[in-house]
């Protein structure tokens, strides 16, 4: 399972997830590490947002990040979806995603490593990635790039994805 922020303000018309730019560069962070390609990554993996409707525009312009209240209202979702499909691997996708299932102070704490999560009575394991947004150089730069690179190949080892390269 790979889980992001919310559908972006194209996702509805294209009608799937990660649908533009930091679609294009997670996609490319799956077919570089683990050797699938996007097709593959979309028909195997399955997606998920911790919200379900794009959150609308800043004032600047740029994407807003939902507010406590509207993640809060999507959670019943996100848990539903773990109890049915019982996924062994989740992968959050960014601050938000990440703080759904751990503590995420610091990107450098957490990207690069495995956790084991129980949510909804079930226990699997968490792998985050930092957003693909090229709105942030995070995982351009150092430590940033290193980190992206350890938790991708973590992803590329674990079973769940494993199979799916070979």
């Amino acid at each position: 399972m790979v889980i992001g922020q919310a559908p972006g303000p194209r996702e509805p018309a294209l009608q799937k997830p990660f649908a533009h730019t930091a679609g294009k560069t997670l996609f490319h962070w799956f077919e570089e590490f683990c050797g699938i390609d996007e097709g593959v990554v979309r028909s195997k993996i399955y997606f998920a947002a911790v919200c379900r409707c794009f959150p609308g525009k800043t004032f600047a312009g740029g994407d807003r990040v939902p507010a406590p209240d509207e993640i809060q209202n999507c959670s019943s979702w996100l848990d539903d979806e773990i109890k049915i499909l019982q996924p062994s691997l989740v992968v959050p996708v960014g601050r938000l995603a990440i703080a759904q299932f751990i503590e995420c102070t610091k990107l450098e704490v957490v990207i690069g490593r495995k956790f084991r999560v129980e949510r909804t009575n079930r226990i699997f394991d968490v792998i985050p990635l930092p957003h693909p947004s090229g709105a942030s150089p995070w995982p351009k730069i150092p430590p940033g790039k290193q980190l992206l690179e350890k938790a991708m190949r973590k992803i590329a080892r674990h079973p769940a994805v494993y199979a799916l390269g070979n």
